[in-house]
């Protein structure tokens, strides 16, 4: 899946990346070295030890590690060094190949879908990866009471699961898909689960997950840490992983910092090795020969405005449009990332497949003037106190944040004062956040996502997710249309078309209110040496070792 939310998160990261699924595991990664200096090369002589601990700080906790009923980045980006995937793609060719499954065959009508699994893989608590357990896997996560909160929206289109025997595993799909082969590159949200540990664990399986990963779980402290010890007994890393057994360091520590000051802090005393930055912090450390500063644009919205379609304010075009006109997206890119992000137009990003190019021509620009008119065509009227009402009823409204997007949020909150909006922030922990937009108790909420596929939009607008990832409950036909062929189109040229239609019908209709594609910044100690990236930002940690 791709993934959702910038601090809690994707799927789509295959979720994305996919869907979040958000974020493929088997992406082209960005390897951490050091500079080109006589000290940079004689830490390439060094031997890869083994052992040691990494720690790295996290933004967000997860709302669990149960990867069928979450679709946070902060759960992806955990539960994907527990897991692994059917298939990965190639970092040099691109091309899907078998991981998990050590071969794969597509019908030639693309509804036959065979996967022979790899034998020998075990789970964290000993038991053994078969087809069998992928099938129940599969339909867990199908299943009615559990397929709204997360991936099993993705697998909705399987009509069936057979397994003759303990390695074949046959998916009969009800329409060909486009982008299925992408989601089981996810080695978070698509990641088989031991059937014997979500039985014995029940409800609390989120807290104790069970892999097949190169690291599994030790504790979790709540509002502190999770920490993840070395599985000794993996053998079956990705194959562009230098390292193919079980990680070198002996502990992987996810240390909850919430404010990226505090992260600097904790990197500059040694507290934490490893820390995701906004670009005006990640700048103190380029020139800092203790640091390594990995840079990625990232696949996807950094940040955009959902508006809840369920607010009788919100319903009304004209107020959505004037809510798009009054924002100036450059002012939040030079002030919140120093100029270290791209202006967004519509609902997908430049970096992305199916991105239309002339979206510039036909997208809401930045005319408070226009916003105005717009809302006094609306019936909203300037009271005494400068605040817009109609029929005596204010227009107020309430935005969702997260610590790390508290800039941003007030700024815009300035940019909609100036047009007669009055906009109250209210600032929670990411999971709070998820809980509420999924509720449907907010009016505007700041998001963001990566994605390896337009697809990422099926979740997020497509109207049977509403009550899932369609946070904004859009209801709109011609976007349904647009994101059922978007699945079922083989063609690219052909797709790609689908997508352009979809982008121009998500403008005009103005549902989201689209800021910014940022650039990621990963700061490193030097201590800690091989890291990757993958294309959706996911930190790869098969080949890390510790000086």
């Amino acid at each position: 899946m791709g993934r959702r939310k910038q601090e809690t998160a994707t799927f789509v990261s295959i979720v994305l990346s996919c869907f979040v699924l958000l974020a493929s595991v088997a992406g082209c990664g960005t390897l951490a070295t050091k500079p080109d200096t006589d000290e940079g090369k004689k830490d390439a002589n060094i031997s890869e030890k083994k052992g040691g601990t990494i720690t790295v700080a996290i933004p967000s906790e997860p709302d669990t590690l149960d990867v069928h009923k979450s679709t946070a980045l902060s759960t992806e980006g955990v539960a994907l060094n527990l897991g692994g995937a059917l298939l990965y793609r190639d970092p040099q060719t691109n091309e899907v190949k078998p991981h998990l499954a050590e071969s794969y065959s597509i019908s030639e009508d693309g509804k036959t879908w065979t996967f022979r699994i790899r034998q020998g893989v075990t789970f964290h608590d000993g038991t053994l990866l078969t087809a069998q357990t992928y099938k129940r896997t599969f339909e867990r996560a199908m299943s009615p009471e559990i397929a709204p909160k997360g991936v099993g929206m993705v697998l909705g289109i399987i009509k069936s699961i057979k397994t003759p025997d303990d390695q074949t595993l046959i998916l009969e799909l009800n329409e060909p898909s486009a982008t299925l082969l992408t989601y089981f590159t996810s080695a978070s949200w698509m990641q088989p689960l031991s059937v014997d540990a979500v039985q014995k664990f029940g409800d609390q399986y989120g807290r104790n997950p069970v892999g097949v990963g190169p690291w599994k779980m030790e504790s979790w402290k709540s509002g502190d840490s999770i920490t993840l010890i070395q599985n000794d007994a993996y053998r079956w890393a990705t194959p562009f992983f230098k390292n193919q057994g079980p990680p070198r360091p002996d502990k992987l520590v996810l240390k909850l910092i919430r404010n990226p000051q505090t992260a600097v802090a904790a990197l500059e005393s040694g507290t934490i090795d490893i820390a995701d930055l906004p670009a005006k912090d990640a700048k103190k450390f380029k020139n800092n020969n203790r640091f390594t500063v990995l840079e990625q644009t990232k696949r996807g919205l950094g940040l955009f405005v959902e508006l809840n379609l369920n607010n009788e304010i919100l319903q009304d075009k004209n107020v959505r449009k004037a809510l798009q006109m009054a924002v100036k997206k450059d002012a939040i890119v030079q002030s919140h990332l120093q100029g270290e992000g791209i202006v967004a137009d519509g609902p997908l990003p430049a970096n992305l497949f199916g991105y239309d190019q002339s979206i510039a021509q036909y997208a809401y620009k930045y005319n408070p003037e226009d916003a105005v008119k717009l809302l006094e065509e609306a019936g909203w009227k300037l009271n005494a106190q400068g605040i817009r009402e109609k029929a005596g009823k204010p227009l107020h409204l309430e935005l969702l944040s997260m610590e790390v997007w508290s800039q941003p949020a007030q700024l815009m909150q300035g940019m909609f004062k100036a047009i007669g909006v009055d906009v109250k922030i209210i600032t929670l922990e990411g999971s709070a956040v998820d809980q509420l937009t999924a509720a449907g108790t907010f009016d505007l909420a700041l998001d963001g996502y990566v994605a390896d596929d337009p697809d990422i939009l099926f979740p997020f607008m497509h109207s049977t997710q509403i009550g899932g990832m369609n946070r904004s409950a859009i209801h709109d036909k011609t976007i349904d249309s647009l994101l059922e062929k978007g699945q079922v189109t083989m063609k690219s040229d052909d797709r790609a078309k689908i997508y352009e239609d979809l982008q121009k019908r998500a403008v005009e209709e103005a549902f989201w209110i689209p800021i910014y594609t940022e650039k990621r910044f990963v700061v490193l100690n030097n201590r800690v040496q091989g890291l990757m990236l993958d294309p959706s930002g996911l930190k790869l940690y098969q080949d890390v070792w510790v000086k």
